[in-house]
């Protein structure tokens, strides 16, 4: 159902029918809202007053026209909190169906200041996302809430910036979303080709050049395909000096696992289209800082292939050469997302000299073991990058759990007949050897590695996201990047 948020200066009191306002339970603070008279703004207190629910909403019949929600607040919001409770207020009103809602921001200040507000509409925005392209029979039917914020220079700001990161979010849920069929590796590259219209510099390897560069551990996994694997850069320059060190970020893009020659088993493996998660998150991150000029140098790199048991498919047992020179024993092919990111890695460090690289990636089963869908994992080789990942995922509600990386674990993919092996046959700890290979492939550059298979899809509605791609990633590297970065 398509959403629309209008913030207007002066209400007019004939325009609407459902009005909404915020009062704080502990301090009673009660709003005398000029859009009502005397007698109204008595029953509206009358009704709170008599309130003995915990509800954090309640919705009433003021008269015969005329219906109230009230918010109630226990506590002081912090930022996160408020967004959720923005996320929450969007349910009541779809599932009501109150589709022309007036909000009362302005007159709530006291309750509610200014930059709260902004992170409860940011919120809101975002829990009303949908995906519904290919539904023949949509509703249509327009989500209006109409917000009496007075504009003011900094407000707008702000609200710019939140958009900015909503349409980014988005844009890697829409990616995520999208059937196998129509999001092939071309189609993708077809897709980031648009965001040239932002300002990023988008450049596209196809099979020849990669071949020439020598990434055969990245080409390697799309050989069984009929589909073309690619490797693509996104550069957004937003310092005077292009040549600073910049920020990077690589994520892996397989488009459709089957697993290779070691197949998945059929059940659930429709969810496979989702693998290539981490490669949203970086697109949709570095048009977030496109479109809202971020003051920083930032590279996307993303590996585009599919994973499928043809002809020509890799087999277990197949030994290619990485980027990087080193020989990887593909043990099993379906462990293939850390040879597409290995390759990844190393062209990332080598050609642009970043600050630090930050990698993305559903890789494993493992992490949903032992993290569920409430964090994502974290793995570094670096405390300080490690701490700030930490600081920001707790500020957006995207939380990160660091595990540990170990001498011991790494000798558990070392080969015996090449450099490395892409599993680890002794058992156990399948998230952490999967970082370890991953560290192979980046020398001296602070690292850091997200496993987010956990938290890319929910089949469960939850906090800001509406069931389905959540964008998980997006809005915690924009936030470590206006924390220390801009």
């Amino acid at each position: 159902m398509p959403t629309k948020i209008n913030l207007i200066n002066k209400p007019n009191k004939n325009y609407f029918d459902i009005y909404t306002f915020f009062c704080d339970l502990n301090n009673k603070s009660l709003f005398f809202d000029k859009l009502f008279s005397k007698t109204e703004n008595d029953l509206i207190n009358q009704f709170i007053k008599k309130k003995t629910s915990d509800n954090e909403f309640e919705i009433f019949n003021l008269n015969s026209e005329k219906k109230v929600i009230i918010i109630f607040l226990k506590k002081k919001l912090i930022k996160s909190e408020s967004e959720i409770l923005g996320a929450k207020f969007y349910d009541l009103i779809k599932s009501n169906k109150l589709n022309k809602t007036y909000l009362n921001l302005e007159e709530n200040f006291k309750i509610l200041d200014k930059d709260i507000s902004v992170h409860f509409l940011h919120g809101f925005s975002l829990k009303s996302y949908e995906f519904n392209f290919y539904k023949t029979q949509k509703n249509n039917e327009l989500i209006t809430l109409n917000v009496y914020l007075k504009k003011n220079k900094l407000l707008v700001n702000k609200l710019s910036h939140f958009h900015a990161i909503e349409i980014g979010t988005n844009f890697a849920r829409d990616l995520v979303s999208e059937p196998p069929n129509v999001l092939n590796p071309k189609e993708y590259v077809l897709r980031l080709l648009k965001l040239k219209k932002y300002g990023i510099k988008v450049s596209v390897y196809n099979e020849i050049k990669l071949k020439k560069m020598g990434m055969h551990s990245l080409l390697g996994v799309g050989r069984g395909s009929a589909n073309e694997s690619f490797l693509v850069t996104l550069e957004w320059y937003g310092q005077k000096n292009r040549k600073s060190p910049p920020l990077s970020f690589v994520g892996k893009g397989v488009c459709f696992d089957t697993g290779g020659i070691s197949l998945k088993p059929a059940k659930f493996m429709e969810e496979m289209k989702y693998d290539m998660a981490g490669s949203a998150v970086v697109a949709g991150l570095i048009q977030s800082l496109a479109i809202r000029k971020a003051k920083v140098n930032a590279i996307g790199v993303v590996g585009l292939v599919e994973n499928m048991p043809g002809g020509n498919a890799q087999r277990p047992g197949d030994i290619v050469k990485a980027f990087n020179g080193k020989t990887i024993e593909v043990l099993n092919t379906d462990a293939e997302g850390r040879l597409v990111l290995a390759d990844a890695l190393s062209f990332t460090e080598k050609k642009f000299k970043p600050k630090f690289i930050v990698d993305l990636a559903t890789l494993t089963g493992a992490i949903i073991v032992a993290l569920g869908e409430e964090y994502a994992g974290l793995f570094s080789n670096n405390d300080e990058l490690s701490k700030k990942l930490s600081e920001a995922g707790e500020k957006v509600n995207e939380k990160v759990w660091r595990l540990p990386l170990h001498k011991n674990y790494d000798k558990l993919m070392d080969s015996t007949i090449a450099d490395i092996q892409n599993i680890n046959y002794s058992g156990g700890a399948g998230s952490i050897t999967a970082a370890q290979f991953l560290q192979r492939f980046v020398e001296k550059t602070p690292w850091a590695h997200l496993d987010i298979a956990g938290m890319a899809f929910s089949k469960k509605a939850a906090n800001l996201n509406p069931g389905g791609a959540t964008g998980f990633g997006v809005r915690l590297l924009n936030q470590l990047i206006e924390d220390y970065y801009e």
